[in-house]
């Protein structure tokens, strides 16, 4: 499992569109699995779960990413997920970290160091 959470500068919608539209224009073997968005006036949040084939570890793992925009500030978590082929631990994480990298490419024009 690996993990990248940043502030990030934009606007929600059009973040989460982007995030969607260029992770699975990207990747051949990408799929966005489910989402989930909510919306108090005050509070938004968008969860996304992508899957894809990871052709290192020929196996398949996903990329669960949070959007939250509160009070004008959007705060995002993404977390990767499953490619091991071992029974009680983990042999590999090339395909999350290589997946994780990708995303991080994405989102890096719009990350507030």
């Amino acid at each position: 499992m690996a993990k990248i959470e940043h502030y990030l500068t934009g606007d929600f919608d059009e973040m989460i569109a982007l995030i969607e539209r260029e992770i699975l224009k990207k990747n051949f073997s990408a799929s966005l699995e489910d989402g989930s968005d909510f919306d108090d006036g005050s509070v938004k949040v968008a969860i996304r779960v992508f899957e894809r084939y990871s052709y290192l570890g020929k196996n398949r793992l996903s990329l669960n990413v949070t959007l939250v925009n509160s009070q004008g500030r959007l705060f995002l978590s993404a977390i990767t997920a499953g490619g091991s082929q071992a029974v009680f631990f983990k042999v590999n994480t090339w395909g999350e970290e290589n997946f994780l990298l990708f995303f991080q490419n994405i989102i890096e024009p719009y990350i507030i160091n």
